[in-house]
């Protein structure tokens, strides 16, 4: 593993964060570059890890939106890259939420982990949430890895446990998005729970599968 670079400066008063996007989906590509670009971001897109590597490096962009699935390199293999060699923080926006790809998404210290289908308009909050949490954690951890890869010691926060829970239960029960809503309100009702805790609940059930798994 080579040494960590400086990680990307977060941009100044006035000026734009600078987003990578990268998708094998030019559909998906365009849909989200035009929603954040819209939403005031600077980005810059891929449609292959390749190329999001070469991007990456001359950029240095302040967070990386990455699909996992992809032809050549993966997005598991561009946030490794993205993260030993330029320490830049990334998020993953993908259909897949099986236990596996949870922990390896927990694994390599993701910001966060969006499940399709999404429309933008869910997407820029949670990129607006994770580029606020990364400043915050700059300003108070100057230098500090920890600042770059929260979920490498721990939980999903709140704001990304419900998506990934309703994921989890997409996936694993066959449903609709709505269908799966529903599913996790009604667990968190019988169990007297807030849902982003019944979600974190469920998320660590699947954590254990994973590592028992393993």
């Amino acid at each position: 593993m080579s040494p960590r670079s400086t990680p990307p400066e977060p941009p100044q008063a006035g000026q734009r964060a600078r987003i990578l996007v990268v998708d094998d989906d030019r559909l998906v590509l365009a849909t989200v570059t035009h929603g954040l670009t819209e939403a005031g971001y600077e980005v810059i897109d891929a449609d292959n890890g390749d190329d999001a590597i070469l991007l990456a490096r001359e950029h240095r962009p302040q967070l990386a939106l990455l699909d996992i699935r992809m032809a050549g390199k993966s997005g598991f293999d561009v946030a490794e890259t993205l993260r030993d060699a330029y320490g830049i923080p990334f998020m993953f926006l993908s259909a897949f939420s099986d236990s596996a790809t949870l922990a390896k998404v927990q694994a390599l210290g993701a910001q966060a982990y969006l499940i399709k289908p999404l429309d933008v308009g869910q997407i820029v909050p949670s990129v607006a949430a994770v580029l606020a949490r990364l400043d915050s954690a700059q300003a108070e951890k100057a230098g500090s890895r920890d600042a770059v890869a929260p979920l490498a010691a721990g939980r999903p926060g709140a704001d990304m446990a419900v998506p990934m829970a309703v994921g989890v239960l997409m996936h694993r029960h066959s449903l609709h998005r709505d269908e799966a809503a529903r599913r996790l309100q009604r667990l968190a009702d019988d169990n007297r729970l807030s849902l982003p805790a019944q979600a974190e609940r469920l998320l660590a059930a699947v954590e254990e599968l994973a590592r028992s798994a393993l």
